[in-house]
């Protein structure tokens, strides 16, 4: 199962919107016999893949895999049906799907007479796919803020300079988290400050679907921005009932997708109807990467799941903005708390992780 967990992870940048999954078949002597991952979206499951790797080796076999068998019938067959047709004898899973859609492989092949074990690595599991189970089991985007940031937790000086606080390594990875999300999110001052092109460009990432979001409740993105002018199928910009029509034509004749969203107390695009309106665009997990106002209208509506920030040695102090503004937390009590997890090196800078404590859930569902 250990080998299984590490097959799965190799499906970070393709999976998404489904889950990372990672599968071993032993022969029927315990040698192993054939081994795989779902590496993309619409591709083979991790379980034929394996299965397909082992042929006839596979017969009177174990498969381990590290979430339960599909058993119904979407973007490929059921794997259920691969694997009876396998003749593998024991089937040992990690996780139960937690989708009525993809559910009820366990309940199938012990029907038929498969030995089924469950367990083995199941924190792992929860771990590797913690945002696509909170997709899954919720409906809402798994929710990460990015941000590159002083020692002292600023974005940028004083007069607005900010390019670059953190070096080449830690920018590169940045850019992979770009390859790990559905989509990317931003405020239009973003897009009036920087005119950033919001793109996937390392090439980890073989399916094509990404999608770059803009918060702009009057619709003041102009129509020369780079993120309009190149791939404007690509853009989706949420607005408020207050924008214009003429602004609606403006940018809808140009190609960019307009979704209007309910506005909140303060006027600006309401997040959880935002959230919802993704998740039925199938956005599984959200790179938010806006400036300080966005940050912080996520932090006040509790939406942030993970936050990872790239941290440089540098002070820059004085009135510089900060990473999170908004209204932010009247106590230290009612102040949000997350779990560090991993601190990393990249050159110079550190990329700290903190997320939201397993045990609660993210949405107020549970």
């Amino acid at each position: 199962m250990g080998r299984a967990l590490e097959l799965a992870a190799r499906g970070r940048y393709g999976a998404s919107p489904n889950p990372m999954v990672g599968a071993v078949v032993l022969d029927a002597e315990g040698r192993l016999a054939g081994e795989g991952w779902h590496a993309a979206f619409g591709g083979p499951h991790a379980e034929v893949v394996a299965l397909d790797d082992a042929g006839g080796s596979a017969r009177g076999g174990t498969l381990y895999v590290t979430l339960e068998p599909c058993a119904h019938r979407g973007k490929t067959p059921p794997c259920v049906d691969a694997i009876l047709e396998a003749g593998v004898r024991r089937v040992v899973l990690a996780l139960r799907d937690p989708t009525a859609t993809a559910s009820g492989g366990s309940e199938r092949l012990r029907a038929e007479g498969i030995e089924v074990h469950e367990g083995p690595g199941a924190d792992q599991a929860r771990i590797l796919n913690r945002r696509w189970l909170r997709w899954a089991r919720h409906k809402r985007p798994w929710v990460t803020m990015k941000a590159a940031v002083s020692l002292d937790g600023r974005v940028a000086t004083r007069e607005g300079h900010s390019q670059w606080i953190t070096g080449e390594a830690a920018r590169e990875r940045g850019l992979e988290l770009r390859e790990e999300h559905d989509a990317i999110l931003v405020g239009v001052g973003t897009v009036l400050a920087d005119n950033p092109r919001l793109t996937r460009r390392l090439g980890l990432n073989p399916v094509t679907g990404w999608r770059r979001i803009v918060l702009d409740s009057r619709l003041r993105v102009p129509s020369n921005a780079a993120l309009v002018q190149s791939e404007p199928q690509a853009t989706l910009i949420a607005h408020t009932p207050q924008a214009t029509g003429e602004n609606r034509r403006r940018l809808g004749d140009l190609g960019v997708e307009l979704v209007e969203i309910t506005a909140d107390d303060t006027g600006r695009v309401d997040l959880d109807a935002l959230l919802d309106e993704l998740a039925r665009r199938e956005v599984s997990t959200l790179l938010v990467e806006g400036g300080p106002t966005v940050h912080g209208s996520f932090a006040d509506t509790d939406l942030v799941d993970e936050a990872i920030f790239f941290v440089a040695p540098i002070l820059i102090g004085g009135e510089a903005p900060a990473a999170v503004a908004g209204r932010g937390a009247p106590t230290l009590e009612m102040a949000r708390r997350l779990r560090f997890e991993t601190v990393r090196h990249h050159g110079e800078d550190l990329e700290i992780t903190a997320v939201r404590p397993g045990d609660e859930d993210v949405h107020g569902v549970d």
